[in-house]
């Protein structure tokens, strides 16, 4: 209770209550008439019932109520107190009361900071509401005195008894009772003012108090005062029943929570402080904060629950800990906005990289469709297929930086376990996130550039099969809803663009090879080597040395000598490397005070590189019988590669060497076959295939070939070397030959065209149906070249053979008769 406005500061709060509680005493109780009628003032009661013989405060609200209380204050007189039936209601009319009501005093008024009064009131009698004599400006009734009996005969005290008993258990179970009651209860001897006492220490509800109140006879209180009573104790000894079960069970807990207090409070002295319990609020105002998906906040809230009722030493902690920080930085709503500009696309594609024509096209037509519909959803797969060295990978950081996007980056080269995609699950110490999930964390958008590196390269085995994990990861249909086996959560990749890339095809499962798009990366011809090295490839090696000031220059027949005597490949990384090694040399000379030339030309470079490394292969320099010149396509760009026919005494086997593969075998089989076929047309005598090994090589014998390309050309030399017809030194050729002699199309055309060009020969011949693939030639190749279509094996000869033998053609010699025999024995 909070001081009243009035008090003075010197008085004491303990004596002003007690001085208070001396005037409701010397305030004496009206004196009835006759008939035992008073009449009195009346204090309407809300949400209060008084007992007599009970002291209790009160608060004083209406003007009327104040009123009245003032006027039985000068007068020294008591007022009654009604209690109403309807707390809400603010102005009560007589059938708004109870018809019993509480003769009292009511002490000093006290003013409340709040306008209204307080007053402590104590009960004297019951009083019978006769009539209501008043009400302006107060209410005024008169009323009936109760008269109660001072002893209790043998019933009553009976009751009495079994009343205090139920108390004194009360005040046992109920810490809110305090011990005093019962020993003042002990010590009323009157029936009615016990029962009032009793009511008036329970904790009842209002109606169960204005019940009580309206009871009359005494005997009839006690008796419902003991129902009351009994209810009461049987409620507290289940509490109590209840709380000693509940107490038992969380004895444990409790001690260990004691002793983690203590262990918190040594570390806090120890400076060590409450880590744990800032690690965890950092948290969850972190996840407040965070925009995550509906059922990751969820699961993540879940989890530090779990982190707070653990004990800060538990070993799962920093497990859970963990989980939660990744769901935190992962970026699931997270987006970079895209660069739709197809001009300064392009004018980034090509800043970068010289050709790769179709690459930068299907790049180029992706961003004009986004530009056209910017809420596309599905994204494009690309596989990026080629040799090494040729800009697969730098392609896909400038497609990034086209678009504006984040570039991601992971290496598959040699991955074995599908847990290195999918992740381990949380049961395993150390468990982490797969290599996905752990990219997209450190790209930090929802929608970067992920490049899949060597994805051909990946293998299966006992432990698991990653390109298998691969095939959610490259669906657009699924991959909105990849799981990890780490976080368990549904994470969407479907806005992120992915590009792969491989060397090769063949060693990709055809369901992971289905759900990507494949671009084609041919490999560098010569033309194009020279004009990547003088745009990229000499200016940044030129920047790395440090030989920026030396207005160091390159010639253009000295990169191309670089090109054909120092390097093999299809690609450029080699080329650099040359490059590098004489911007080095140059830049020790430099150093060490020696001359050098700044124009680097054809005939200095064997003194910064040595001498001559890769040997071109040539045409033939004159027209032989058994040897043709066939066009093959390497990794490493195209070639031409000699296959040479032998025919020898034998049993009429076919030999082939040179590591051919089996696709080149059962080539060279179905060309024998066609001239087997045809032996008559040919003017070949079908001995020779009975009696004469027929012996197919390729040199270079230590390098794998395969491919079916060879086939016209090995049916090309084996009818040389049968008829005796010479092969044109000028002519190379490349296609696959069937048994009737029909010639079908084959790969690579671009690359062994311009191998055939190199290597100085005038005339190429191809299958018709490959012509299409003529459109990206160079120019001076075409100017420079007869490319002649063919259908069949006919054809082929026609262009390739002479018409006359120029030797004998070989035959099988007459084997001799038995008489023959005889005669030469004899």
């Amino acid at each position: 209770m909070s001081h009243p406005k009035d008090w003075t500061e010197e008085e004491n709060f303990d004596l002003t209550l007690s001085q208070r509680t001396e005037e409701l005493y010397r305030i004496a109780n009206r004196e009835p008439d006759a008939n035992g009628m008073i009449e009195a003032a009346v204090l309407p009661l809300r949400d209060l019932v008084v007992f007599p013989r009970m002291v209790s405060p009160i608060f004083i609200g209406r003007e009327s109520s104040l009123l009245a209380v003032e006027e039985a204050q000068r007068k020294g007189q008591t007022v009654i107190g009604l209690t109403q039936r309807d707390a809400d209601i603010d102005n009560p009319g007589a059938e708004d009361f109870l018809p019993v009501g509480v003769e009292m005093a009511v002490g000093r008024l006290l003013a409340m900071p709040d306008g209204s009064h307080s007053a402590l009131v104590q009960g004297r009698r019951r009083v019978e509401i006769v009539e209501f004599i008043r009400s302006v400006p107060y209410l005024k009734v008169r009323a009936r005195v109760v008269s109660e009996p001072q002893t209790a005969d043998r019933q009553t005290s009976a009751l009495m008894r079994s009343a205090l008993d139920l108390f004194d258990r009360c005040v046992q179970l109920d810490r809110s009772i305090p011990e005093e009651a019962h020993l003042f209860a002990m010590n009323i001897s009157e029936p009615g003012w016990l029962a009032d006492m009793l009511a008036t220490s329970l904790s009842l509800n209002y109606e169960a108090k204005q019940s009580l109140l309206m009871l009359l006879d005494v005997r009839g209180r006690l008796q419902a005062l003991n129902k009351i009573l009994a209810q009461e104790v049987d409620v507290l000894e289940l509490e109590d029943e209840i709380h000693s079960k509940v107490q038992s069970e969380v004895d444990k807990s409790q001690r260990e929570f004691y002793l983690r207090e203590q262990m918190r409070q040594i570390q806090n002295e120890l400076g060590e402080g409450d880590i744990f319990t800032r690690d965890a609020n950092d948290l969850k105002k972190r996840l407040d904060a965070a925009n995550l998906p509906d059922e990751a906040k969820l699961v993540a809230m879940k989890e530090l629950e779990r982190l707070n009722q653990m004990p800060p030493m538990a070993p799962e902690v920093g497990i859970i800990r963990t989980y939660i920080d990744w769901i935190l930085e992962l970026p699931w709503s997270n987006f970079s906005p895209d660069n739709l500009d197809v001009k300064n696309a392009g004018k980034t594609l090509e800043r970068d990289h010289y050709g790769l024509k179709k690459a930068k096209e299907r790049i180029l037509e992706y961003i004009a469709v986004r530009s056209l519909k910017p809420k596309k959803e599905r994204q494009p797969i690309l596989c990026f297929v080629g040799p090494p060295g040729v800009g697969k990978t730098s392609l896909g950081r400038s497609i990034a930086e086209s678009l504006g996007r984040k570039f991601a980056r992971v290496s598959l080269g040699g991955v074995r376990d599908e847990a290195e995609i999918r992740g381990h699950r949380r049961t395993y110490i150390g468990a982490l996130p797969g290599r996905i999930i752990q990219t997209m964390k450190r790209a930090g958008t929802s929608n970067p550039l992920f490049m899949l590196d060597e994805i051909d390269k990946l293998y299966s085995d006992f432990r698991g099969d990653p390109a298998s994990a691969m095939l959610e990861v490259l669906d657009p249909e699924q991959n909105n809803t990849f799981s990890d086996h780490y976080l368990e959560l549904p994470f969407d990749l479907s806005k992120v663009m992915f590009v792969t890339t491989a060397n090769s095809l063949g060693s990709i499962p055809s369901p992971l090879l289905d759900r990507m798009e494949v671009i084609e990366f041919p490999g560098y011809i010569e033309e194009e080597k020279l004009e990547i090295a003088n745009r990229y490839l000499i200016p940044r090696q030129i920047e790395e040395n440090g030989v920026e000031e030396l207005s160091l220059t390159f010639e253009p027949d000295a990169v191309r000598k670089i090109i054909r005597e120092y390097t093999y490949e299809a690609g450029v990384r080699n080329l650099e490397r040359e490059l590098g090694k004489i911007c080095r040399k140059v830049a020790r000379m430099k150093a060490e005070g020696k001359k050098f030339e700044s124009a680097i030309k054809a005939d200095a470079i064997e003194k910064y590189l040595g001498p001559q490394q890769v040997f071109q292969p040539e045409a033939e320099r004159t027209d032989e019988v058994g040897v043709v010149t066939s066009l093959a396509w390497t990794e490493n760009g195209g070639e031409i590669m000699p296959v040479e026919v032998a025919v020898l005494e034998g049993k009429g086997g076919l030999q082939m060497t040179g590591q051919m593969g089996d696709v080149m075998q059962e080539s060279g089989q179905a060309a024998l076959t066609y001239i087997k076929s045809r032996a008559e047309e040919l003017k070949i005598d079908f001995e020779v295939f009975e009696r004469m090994d027929i012996h197919v090589h390729m040199p270079e014998g230590a390098i794998p070939k395969d491919g079916p390309s060879a086939g016209i050309t090995m049916a090309t030399a084996i009818i040389s070397a049968l008829t005796g017809r010479p092969v044109f030194k000028h002519v190379g050729m490349t296609g696959e030959i069937t048994l009737r002699g029909r010639i079908l199309p084959i790969g690579g055309v671009r690359e062994k065209v311009l191998a055939a060009h190199r290597a100085g020969l005038k005339t190429v011949i191809l299958p018709e149906k490959n012509l299409k693939d003529l459109t990206e030639l160079p120019k001076t190749a075409k100017s420079e070249l007869k490319i002649i279509p063919v259908k069949h094996m006919d054809d082929v000869l026609q262009i390739a053979l002479g018409k006359d033998a120029v030797i004998e053609p070989p035959r099988p010699k007459k084997q001799n008769t038995k008489e023959e025999s005889q005669e030469e024995s004899e």
